[in-house]
């Protein structure tokens, strides 16, 4: 679970690093959060709010920040961005009805100052479901491609069963590297491989 991804970080004794987990109400941010932190998932409530898990390990404390995603909790997002390490973005794949506007929020996310450079990861959540879309579709729909200020991922998972299936990564760095915006390498993965990514980001960004 989270723990065996912390352990791998390295850093001083009191370091304390931020990632704010974001999406639409009824997304699956709870619900992915408890399974990342080997909980139990079987009764999950909107988070009507804000909820903070806090890990310790190997003298790190990861504070993830799990906002709602009602409308009318959305203005104040902002409000908690700053000193952000990293940014966790849920979305619901089967409800493609939703794709424009949570596509909308991200990108006024990624415009506000408090995040310039954070890493993104985007978790296409509930891809158990047959209505699903497939996380290169939405990668796509998002314009992810065209991020170039900070490095970001996107990984298609169902947070109520714990299993994850295709990832596709992208960077500025992969394109420098001469891949292309829309040359996204994957690979077959869990939800773990998403935690993975979030140490090496926060140690990069540590250094």
């Amino acid at each position: 679970g989270l723990l065996s991804v912390i352990q791998k970080l390295k850093g001083s004794p009191e370091q304390e690093l931020r990632i704010v987990l974001l999406g639409l109400d009824n997304a699956g941010k709870t619900t992915l959060l408890k399974r990342l932190a080997s909980e139990e998932v079987s009764t999950i409530t909107p988070t009507q709010g804000f909820n903070i898990k806090s890990v310790h390990s190997h003298g790190l404390k990861l504070n993830v920040w799990d906002i709602g995603g009602q409308r009318s909790i959305r203005p104040y997002w902002k409000k908690y961005l700053g000193s952000t390490d990293l940014l966790i973005y849920v979305i619901d794949s089967a409800d493609q009805k939703r794709f424009e506007e949570t596509g909308q929020e991200l990108a006024e996310l990624t415009e506000d100052e408090s995040l310039t450079g954070v890493p993104l990861l985007v978790f296409a959540n509930k891809q158990d479901l047959v209505t699903a879309a497939p996380a290169a579709e939405i990668a796509e729909g998002l314009s992810l491609h065209t991020y170039r200020d900070r490095e970001w991922q996107i990984q298609a998972c169902s947070a109520l069963s714990g299993e994850g299936v295709q990832v596709q990564m992208g960077a500025h760095g992969l394109c420098r590297a001469g891949r292309g915006p829309k040359g996204l390498p994957s690979h077959l993965s869990s939800l773990q491989d998403g935690m993975n990514w979030i140490s090496s980001q926060i140690m990069n960004r540590k250094k």
